[in-house]
């Protein structure tokens, strides 16, 4: 089985960096461009990650989690953001998400969160 990841930003080129190192990793990746497509795709592809963008137009990051976890509350979600915004990220723990990495980004760290997660995720499916 093929874990499943789904990034989903606004900026289509901080989806491509993501898509192409997480696909060269042998990871099945999705993408969403806002927070409705990613609640569809949630409900399609049945993510082991969402990596999620905090600030994006329309319906923010923290309102795309909490739809995220009602559909599906073993998703694990790392939110990402340009702008580290402690009360922002705090309020996404709290709703929550995993962890939270900012841009530009670490590739290595996005891969540890991901990893970690995802032997979490498979664990509790056993």
């Amino acid at each position: 089985m093929m874990e499943r990841i789904l990034i989903v930003d606004d900026e289509i080129h901080t989806v491509r960096l993501l898509q192409r190192f997480l696909t060269s990793k042998g990871y099945e990746v999705h993408t969403a461009t806002d927070g409705r497509e990613a609640i569809q795709k949630v409900t399609e592809v049945k993510p082991h990650v969402v990596l999620l963008d905090i600030i994006m137009p329309g319906m923010d990051g923290l309102d795309t989690l909490k739809e995220i976890k009602k559909i599906d509350s073993h998703a694990a979600i790392i939110m990402i953001t340009a702008v580290i915004d402690e009360d922002m990220a705090k309020k996404a723990m709290q709703l929550g998400a995993f962890d939270y990495v900012t841009k530009p980004f670490d590739l290595d760290y996005v891969e540890t969160c991901v990893l970690v997660k995802i032997i979490q995720v498979l664990g509790s499916d056993n």
